[in-house]
């Protein structure tokens, strides 16, 4: 009876221990929300700068100074750098002494010391936009309704719409596509360079502010670059620089070009808007053999996904398009189906990070 009675203890032991477990592992999934809004708080701050101006350390103290803060937010201040250090995006060493980490660099205006040259602020911020948050919050009831997206039952329009009527957002949003566009674009052509290798032009097709066909322009001046945006997006622009901006709308037309690039687009739309596209590329671009191909910077789920993080880094990319535009991530087996029913014949996969270069042919 002693042994029987141990037996169900330490089994009751053992159940109470998996409640507690899984009632962890639960709150923490709520609250994984506060490290992107202490992250936010950090970029909005300039915490990073603060720190990598005084560099390589800087103390609680002097971080307070540097950003001009009251002595009396110094408590809160110690709190939520603990939140961020263990995030490990910043680093403690000692009491109260912070040091940037290699994540926290890629939040760092200019960092010269660095591969990279511009900071992902923007990015940060355009993602984390009330636009963004707030659209997230009507997942149930568009799951429910008929909008065609969260974003639309939340805000009463799409994605796109939003850009066009919302100034600010506007601005926040092209800010943040072109902080991406800058830093993946000083990776590829560093490491896939030879895809524009041998072109004559490029068409940037919804290229922003024409960050990434400015990069192009830099590391290849022989090569005619171009960015055809929406009109209210061109309207912003104001120093167009090394490249050619042409108001006009994908789905109607694309000049033509020995090469087209389409980075991040295609994961904004549904199969049949994305084979619209990849048709209207196919009229517009040369043959093979004469040096036509799309050029497409988008992720493929599945592909060199060896970390953990990675695989779930790009399924929250897939709800995120969800969410917002109605897009998709895609993996292998659809982007080849997108691209016969479009009519090439032949492609290519080379993955970078979290995104992969596809190289797509007539």
């Amino acid at each position: 009876m002693e042994h029987t009675a141990a037996a169900s203890g330490e089994g009751r032991r053992r159940g109470s221990d998996e409640l507690l477990q899984s009632q962890t592992l639960l709150w923490s999934h709520i609250f994984n929300y506060i490290d992107s809004m202490a992250l936010k708080c950090a970029v909005e701050l300039g915490i990073p700068d603060a720190i990598h101006n005084h560099g390589p350390h800087i103390t609680l103290a002097e971080l307070m100074s540097s950003l001009s803060l009251s002595p009396t937010k110094t408590p809160h201040m110690r709190r939520l750098m603990r939140m961020l250090t263990h995030s490990r995006i910043f680093a403690c060493s000692g009491e109260e002494v912070y040091s940037l980490t290699p994540l926290s660099e890629l939040l760092v205006e200019r960092n010269k010391n660095k591969d990279h040259t511009c900071s992902l602020n923007g990015f940060v911020l355009a993602m984390l936009h009330p636009v963004f948050l707030n659209s997230f919050q009507s997942m149930s009831d568009w799951f429910k309704g008929n909008e065609d997206t969260p974003c639309s039952v939340a805000h009463g329009c799409g994605l796109w719409d939003m850009t066009d009527c919302n100034p600010e957002f506007n601005i926040v949003f092209n800010e943040g596509m072109a902080s991406d566009a800058q830093f993946m674009m000083n990776v590829l052509l560093k490491d896939c360079g030879h895809v524009f290798q041998g072109l004559e032009s490029l068409m940037d097709v919804g290229g922003g502010t024409g960050s990434a066909a400015v990069a192009v322009s830099k590391a290849f001046p022989e090569v005619k670059c171009s960015v055809l945006e929406l009109q209210h997006v061109v309207d912003t622009i104001h120093n167009k620089g090394e490249v050619d901006f042409i108001p006009g709308d994908m789905f109607d037309y694309i000049p033509p070009a020995n090469a087209i690039l389409l980075k991040w687009i295609l994961h904004d739309w549904g199969d049949e808007d994305c084979i619209k596209i990849l048709q209207r590329c196919k009229e517009t671009i040369p043959s093979k053999e004469n040096g036509g191909k799309v050029i497409i910077i988008d992720m493929v789920v599945g592909n060199n996904t060896s970390h953990k993080k990675s695989k779930r880094t790009q399924l929250y990319f897939d709800v995120l398009m969800m969410v917002m535009c109605g897009g998709v991530e895609r993996g292998k087996k659809e982007w080849r189906n997108m691209f016969m029913e479009s009519g090439f014949t032949d492609y290519k996969i080379t993955p970078v990070g979290l995104l992969s270069v596809i190289e797509v042919y007539p």
